[in-house]
């Protein structure tokens, strides 16, 4: 059997794959903007990267496809889809012959209306299913990101194309680009390949007893999502732009560049650690720090077309922000602030600083920044609910407050944008959420 090797996005929680062939050759299902971990994989098994494969247009990142096009692979994808690129257009049913191989378009709109499953063949027998958003571990993909008069009849494909998955062998592995982490997904588990057998067995919406009940429960797992993610379809569907080797680089910028381009409308992201931006940042700078989720809040808090400069830490991975910058499509950087923030205290311009709070010590009104579904599983008593995506200030109780998350770091962001609105008497709760304090407190969470 062809090999198969997933490629995980921790911070999108989604799966891309490369497939060896078997004769040197391997194609990418998926693939996300940067080509790197593709091509070297391929080099280190000797493959040659030759068909770059997507089962739809993609909403939450943008697609590698063109970048492995460059380095000579096909792309291959549904004709509905439109693209704007060299590619090869597929409808339901028709196969790509792979030499040995095959892979068969299974047509399953739901998620988007031109999506494809794609059914890798040996002769006649199927040997995977890689299902894009079709059919998810413990779920499907959700059916709310194209347009509200769209969301019901996506729903209503997605029940079709469930039903049409469900014939499928119990024993077919089931290889699905969205997981656990992903905004795309409906809750499911953590797991992030299944077959059909285990989701015939274990998936809630598949196990719907009709498209009533499917549509009940679908929707009602839905919650909110970035708003990048209108902008990206349409960005995969004309082609992003090939990155060059100069867009890889992120300039150093002297203080008094940085706070010109502040001036003129840039926004200064400081992704150096929560406590570290906690202990002293420059005024006015939105917090997010360096990690897997980074893309997710930096495309759901800052619009597209601002310039964007940042601070960073020593020894922190210049070319992983970068990376995840254009990812989602963010391709206005700036630089970064020379020196970081010793350059900045040097040049005595002002600088703000955030108390550091821990779970047990909670005092005051608080203010949870969590998602809504993680809410719903306990929270502080009396504390007042904004997902961080949605967070205005105005609503807030006025006074001193204490902001909370899972673990700080959303925290951290939430304070950042209410002390740049001129909020005060801002602390943060670093290293726990909920659970830690009912453990430090001894005192039971509240549910809605």
């Amino acid at each position: 059997m062809s090999a198969i090797h997933p490629v995980v996005d921790e911070g999108l929680g989604n799966s891309s794959y490369l497939v060896e062939l078997g004769d040197g050759r391997a194609l990418v299902v998926d693939p996300v903007r940067d080509p790197t971990p593709y091509l070297e994989l391929a080099r280190e098994r000797r493959l040659r990267v030759t068909h770059a494969v997507e089962t739809h247009l993609h909403a939450d990142f943008v697609s590698g496809s063109r970048e492995l096009a460059a380095h000579g692979a096909q792309v291959v994808a549904a004709r509905a889809a439109g693209l704007r690129f060299p590619h090869l257009g597929l409808e339901d049913e028709e196969a790509l012959d792979l030499g040995g191989l095959a892979l068969r378009a299974v047509a399953t709109p739901g998620h988007t209306p031109e999506h494809l499953a794609w059914l890798l063949l040996d002769g006649a027998r199927p040997l995977t299913l890689f299902s894009g958003g079709a059919l998810l571990v413990g779920g499907v993909a959700r059916t709310d990101l194209i347009s509200p008069d769209q969301t019901e009849p996506l729903t209503r494909a997605a029940w079709a194309s469930l039903q049409r998955l469900r014939s499928l062998p119990d024993d077919l592995p089931v290889d699905p680009t969205h997981g656990a982490g992903s905004f795309c997904s409906t809750p499911g588990n953590a797991e992030r390949t299944t077959t059909i057998g285990a989701e015939r067995a274990h998936n809630p919406l598949l196990a719907a007893p009709d498209e009533e009940a499917f549509a009940e429960r679908l929707l009602g797992g839905l919650g909110s999502f970035p708003p990048y993610f209108l902008l990206l379809r349409e960005v995969n569907r004309h082609g992003p732009r090939v990155l060059g080797e100069r867009d890889r680089a992120l300039p150093e910028l002297p203080v008094e560049q940085v706070r010109r381009l502040l001036e003129d409308g840039a926004v200064l992201v400081d992704v150096r650690p929560a406590r570290a931006f906690a202990a002293g940042h420059p005024a006015g700078a939105l917090s997010i720090a360096l990690r897997p989720a980074f893309a997710t809040w930096l495309g759901w808090l800052v619009e597209v077309d601002r310039p964007l400069v940042f601070v960073l830490g020593r020894g922190q991975d210049r070319a992983e922000l970068v990376r995840q910058c254009h990812k989602i499509g963010y391709e206005r950087l700036a630089g970064e602030l020379a020196g970081g923030m010793a350059a900045w205290r040097s040049a005595a311009l002002p600088e703000g600083h955030l108390e550091q709070v821990a779970p047990g010590e909670v005092v005051g009104p608080v203010l949870d920044v969590r998602q809504a579904s993680e809410v719903a599983l306990g929270h502080l008593p009396g504390a007042v609910a904004v997902e961080l995506g949605a967070l205005d200030g105005e609503s807030l109780p006025a006074g001193p407050l204490t902001v909370m998350c899972g673990h700080g770091h959303r925290a951290m962001t939430a304070a950042s944008l209410l002390a740049r609105a001129g909020r005060r008497d801002l602390r943060v709760v670093m290293g726990g959420g909920a659970a830690e304090w009912s453990a430090s407190t001894g005192r039971p969470l509240a549910r809605p």
